[in-house]
């Protein structure tokens, strides 16, 4: 998906100027990196807001356009206000091609319905990462890395060393090193609980019953044969 940005150039600065930059509906942002001096500039809100809802202005390299010059760059950090749908700041870094990048693509997850641990065991998906760190070059950026489930057995994972990686994409350094989960299917807990409350219990006392009744018994008997202490 190719998405295009259009900013504007920002002469003032300070939070004052942001401040009043924000009530007439402009987002103060800036451009750096490539060997290039930081540029401060200004986005539409509304224009901004609406791109910031697509999942793949995340995770894509983005066409950038200021003043008729266009850089390829990716987002790489943004601000929301506490409490309104408002963007407060946003940052973007200029791409060299012939250099990798790091980025975090979201995963897709696929054919979890067919899944035996879901079809036949009854289980539930659990999404252990929602999201993976990845290197390569600007070209061959993924939108997103499917995970298909359609194999996955119950109380079975999915670890990142099983991924299928697009080509020139690989996970970073550390995550091939500690090679952590990515997905899971496991029976649910509220059923597992009320399996074993269904289960059979078997009462287990400290006496056998017949070492019981015996005990009884005796009692009853030693209470018979007391005689009623006699009277001085």
């Amino acid at each position: 998906m190719k998405i295009e940005v259009t900013a504007f150039p920002r002469t003032n600065q300070g939070k004052g100027a942001s401040r009043r930059l924000r009530a007439t509906g402009r987002v103060p942002g800036v451009i750096y990196g490539a060997g290039v001096d930081a540029q401060s500039v200004e986005f539409d809100h509304k224009a901004l807001l609406r791109h910031l809802k697509l999942e793949a202005f995340h995770s894509s390299i983005l066409d950038l356009t200021v003043e008729g010059r266009k850089d390829r760059v990716l987002l790489r950090d943004f601000q929301m206000h506490p409490f309104k749908e408002q963007v407060q700041h946003v940052d973007f870094q200029r791409i060299d091609p012939k250099k990798k990048i790091h980025m975090a693509v979201p995963l897709h997850f696929l054919n979890a319905e067919i899944s035996p641990g879901v079809k036949l065991g009854k289980g539930v998906i659990q999404h252990i990462i929602n999201e993976l760190e990845i290197q390569c070059l600007p070209d061959d950026l993924p939108e997103y890395i499917e995970v298909d489930l359609k194999d996955l057995e119950l109380g079975h994972s999915i670890h990142v060393s099983e991924l299928k990686m697009p080509k020139g994409v690989e996970p970073l350094s550390r995550l091939k090193t500690d090679d952590p989960a990515v997905v899971t299917v496991q029976v649910p807990r509220q059923a597992a609980v009320e399996e074993a409350v269904a289960a059979p219990v078997t009462e287990i006392t400290g006496q056998a019953p017949e070492a019981a009744a015996g005990a009884a018994a005796g009692g009853d008997k030693k209470d018979a044969d007391k005689k009623p202490a006699e009277k001085k």
